[in-house]
C-alpha cells in the first residue's frame, strides 16, 4: 500500500478540474457507447480519492505522532479502510489483467468498510477485455494518476461542484435517458429554497437518482452559514449503478450521514418504522412521469395503507408517487416540493383523487414552470407543494404562481438565475396574490372547478390600461383554456381506447 509523503500543491481551479474529470470520459470515446461512460468513470474517481485521502491522513498522523508508522496505520486515523493490495498504486502497477487487479481491489474495500461503502462501486464488468482491453485501463489510470486528489489539493466543495459537472455532462451525452440521470440543479436549488430545510431535520427522496435533491438541501444551509451535518438524509432508487452514484455523490461532498436504499419505491419501500412507513420532516422528489407499468391490482390493498385518495389508472403512476409521499411526511413538521407533469393539476382521469386532496387541505402551492428546464425536453411542469399541517393563516387555501417566464435559456439550454429564484421564493413566503403573477384561491373555488388546479384557471394576465381589453382577454383566455382542457382530455380517452383496442386485437 502506498501512503507516500506529497508534495504541496496548488489548489485546482474549478476549469482544471472539470478537464481533467472530462479527460478521463473522452478516452473512452468509441470504445463504449456514452451512456455507459458513468459506470465506470465514477467508480475509478472515487477509487482515486480514498487512496489519495487514505495517503493525506497517513502522512497527517505520521507527523503528529512523530513518525510512528504503526499508530499512523490505525483505522481511527481514517474515515475509510484500505486493505493490503488494494490501494489505488497496487492496481496502477499491473500491466496485464488490470481488470481483474482492479475489480479484486473494489471489492476488498467495500468489504473492509462494509457498513459505508458496500456495493457502492456498482457492477460494472472490469475484466471484459472485449470491451474494456488492459491498454485503456492503464490509461484512464494514468489520466486519474496526473492529479493528486487530496483534500488539501481538491477540497470537498469543489470535488463535488465538479462531480456535479460530471454527472451532467453525462447526462448530455446520455440522449434521451438523461431526464431519469439528472434534474435541473437551478429547480433543485428552488425547491429546496421553498420548503426552507433547518439543521438536524430528516430530508428524504423517494426516486433520489443521483442523489441532488438530497445534496441541495444540505447546500441550501451551507450556503446561509448554517449547521448541515446535522441534516439526516434518505434516498431511495431502483437502478443501481445510479444509487451508487448517488452515494459517491454524497460522499464526495463530505457528507456521511445519509441512508441510500435501492429498490422501487412503489412495489418495495426500503424505509419503514415496523409495518408501516417511515416519516419525515421534508420530501423532496421528481418522480418518474405517466409511467405505466406498475403494479395497479397491489395498490388496491396496499399493505402500507398509502391510497387514502385512491387508486391511480393504470396508464399514469403519477398519483401513486403522489399518495406514497404523503404518507412518509410528519404530521406536525411534514411538508414536501415535487416535481410533476402539468396533467396532475388537471386530468379527468385522477379528479377524484384530486378532489380529496382538495377536501384534505393539503395543497399549500402550485408553481407552474416554463418550457425546456428538461435536458433534451420542450416539456413544461409545475412543482406542488404539500404541508400536513399548514399555518392558521394558510389553511383553506392555495397559492397558484404562474413562473412560465421566469427562466433564462442560454446554449440550448434553460435555467433559472438567482432572480427568478428569489421572486418565486418571496412570493411563495408572503403567500399573497400579485397581478399576473400570483393568486391566493379557497379550496371552495378549487372545487367549483372541478377540483382543477390549472393555474391559468386563477392566475389572470396583468391588466391593461383598456378595462375593455381586458373584458376581451378575460373571454378569450378563459375560452382556449376551456377548450384546450376538451381537447386535452378526449386525446387522453381516445389514446386509452385505441390502446385498449390494440391490445384487445393481439
Amino acid at each position: 500500500m502506498s501512503a507516500q509523503g506529497h508534495m504541496a500543491l496548488a489548489p485546482m481551479t474549478p476549469q482544471q478540474l472539470e478537464g481533467y474529470l472530462w479527460g478521463a470520459a473522452t478516452l473512452l470515446r468509441g470504445v463504449i457507447d456514452a451512456g455507459d461512460y458513468k459506470q465506470f468513470i465514477f467508480p475509478l474517481l472515487f477509487f482515486k480519492r480514498l487512496s489519495d485521502v487514505y495517503d493525506e491522513e497517513y502522512q497527517l498522523a505520521l507527523t503528529d505522532s512523530g513518525g510512528d508508522l504503526e499508530y499512523a496505520s490505525f483505522a481511527e486515523n481514517h474515515r475509510f479502510q484500505i486493505p493490503a493490495g488494494a490501494h489505488w498504486s497496487d492496481v496502477r502497477s499491473h500491466s496485464v489483467n488490470v481488470g481483474q487487479a482492479l475489480q479484486q481491489a473494489l471489492r476488498a474495500i467495500e468489504q473492509a468498510n462494509p457498513k459505508r461503502l458496500y456495493g457502492i462501486f456498482g457492477d460494472a464488468q472490469w475484466t471484459n477485455k472485449d470491451r474494456l482491453s488492459d491498454t485503456i485501463l492503464r490509461d484512464l489510470m494514468e489520466h486519474f494518476s496526473t492529479v493528486e486528489l487530496t483534500v488539501a489539493h481538491v477540497p470537498e466543495d469543489e470535488l463535488g461542484q465538479a462531480y456535479e459537472y460530471l454527472v451532467k455532462k453525462f447526462a448530455d451525452d446520455s440522449g434521451h435517458t438523461a431526464q431519469e440521470f439528472y434534474t435541473n440543479r437551478t429547480l433543485v436549488q428552488l425547491m429546496t429554497l421553498m420548503l426552507e430545510p433547518h439543521p438536524g431535520e430528516s430530508i428524504y427522496d423517494p426516486t433520489c437518482g443521483t442523489g441532488g435533491m438530497l445534496l441541495s438541501a444540505a447546500t441550501q444551509l451551507k450556503k446561509h452559514g448554517r449547521e448541515y451535518r446535522t441534516l439526516r438524509l434518505f434516498g431511495q432508487e431502483r437502478n443501481l449503478l445510479t444509487s451508487a452514484i448517488a452515494r459517491m455523490n454524497l460522499f464526495l461532498h463530505g457528507i456521511e450521514d445519509f441512508e441510500i436504499e435501492r429498490g422501487d419505491t412503489l412495489t418495495e419501500p426500503r424505509f419503514l418504522s415496523g409495518d408501516r412507513l417511515r416519516q419525515f420532516d421534508v420530501v423532496l422528489a421528481n418522480p418518474p412521469y405517466s409511467i405505466k407499468q406498475w403494479d395497479r391490482s397491489a395498490w388496491l390493498s396496499d399493505p402500507y395503507g398509502r391510497n387514502t385518495l385512491g387508486v391511480p389508472p393504470q396508464g399514469r403512476a403519477d398519483y401513486a408517487f403522489f399518495q406514497h409521499i404523503l404518507a412518509s411526511l410528519k404530521p406536525d413538521t411534514g411538508r414536501c416540493a415535487i416535481l410533476f407533469p402539468h396533467g396532475v393539476l388537471f386530468r379527468d382521469e385522477e379528479q377524484s383523487m384530486r378532489a380529496r386532496l382538495i377536501e384534505q387541505d393539503l395543497v399549500e402551492c402550485v408553481l407552474g414552470l416554463g418550457p425546456n428546464l428538461f435536458y433534451n425536453s420542450p416539456m413544461e411542469a409545475c412543482i406542488v407543494i404539500c404541508r400536513l399541517s399548514k399555518p392558521l393563516e394558510r389553511k383553506g387555501k392555495v397559492l397558484l404562481i404562474n413562473a412560465i417566464g421566469e427562466v433564462t435559456r442560454e446554449r440550448a439550454q434553460s435555467f433559472l438565475e438567482e432572480k427568478h429564484m428569489e421572486r418565486i421564493a418571496e412570493t411563495y413566503r408572503a403567500f399573497a396574490p400579485v397581478p399576473g403573477f400570483a393568486a391566493v384561491a379557497t379550496c371552495e373555488q378549487i372545487q367549483v372547478n372541478n377540483s382543477r388546479l390549472n393555474i391559468p384557471l386563477y392566475v389572470r394576465p396583468e391588466a391593461s390600461d383598456s378595462e375593455t381589453n381586458v373584458d376581451s382577454l378575460k373571454t378569450v383566455v378563459d375560452t382556449w383554456l376551456s377548450g384546450a382542457d376538451e381537447l386535452r382530455n378526449s386525446m387522453d380517452a381516445l389514446l386509452r381506447d385505441l390502446e385498449e383496442v390494440s391490445l384487445g386485437n393481439r
